[in-house]
């Protein structure tokens, strides 16, 4: 999987550019959003995350300049129905924090405002990621390396929804780890 290029900017459009990287000139889609964000001129070198799809009959990358907007698309691909080009509507009409808020506020009109997107799959994206805004509207996200993001992901690993890890791990005592989902399943129970 190609999770990240670096490269010289060959050739950019508004929802695509070209990475030259080692000789060899990748195809990478990016939302407006990102688009807007690239202040680099072609010749110049850029860094983008990448979510690498490999299909039968394709194989496609798209380019994120932030963390949480690959973290959205990821997310949106695995809905039913939402493949990668309505993922990138989504991703070019808001940012990840504005969507989070159409989330959290069940908002079926602004979802509508998306290109392809009608009152049944709005719906069914607002309901099928009821909860998961929470993660995108905390107004500062764990440390990669801290105890308090290796127990979220811990219960995140046994299959506990974001709402419910945020009840459990809110006001949690610092601690070892293990000790720390220990007391964060605890929390669980007594939801």
């Amino acid at each position: 999987m190609i999770i990240a290029l670096e490269g010289e900017i060959f050739l950019k459009e508004p929802t695509k550019i070209a990475l030259k990287c080692a000789g060899v000139v990748y195809e990478v889609f990016i939302s407006l959003q990102t688009s807007n964000q690239i202040s680099q001129k072609i010749g110049e070198t850029l860094t983008l995350l990448t979510t690498h799809i490999l299909r039968e009959d394709a194989q496609m990358l798209f380019g994120f300049l932030e963390k949480n907007e690959q973290k959205l698309f990821d997310t949106l691909i695995k809905i039913n129905g939402i493949g990668p080009k309505v993922a990138m509507a989504i991703l070019s009409t808001y940012t990840p924090q504005t969507f989070a808020k159409v989330v959290e506020s069940n908002d079926i009109t602004s979802m509508q405002k998306v290109p392809g997107i009608g009152p049944k799959s709005a719906g069914r994206i607002l309901v099928e990621l009821s909860g998961w805004s929470l993660e995108l509207s905390h107004n500062t996200p764990p440390k990669e390396d801290s105890n308090l993001h290796q127990v979220i992901l811990a219960l995140e690993s046994l299959g506990y929804k974001n709402d419910i890890i945020h009840k459990a791990t809110k006001d949690l005592e610092p601690n070892e780890v293990g000790q720390m989902v220990k007391a964060a399943l605890k929390k669980i129970q007594g939801l």
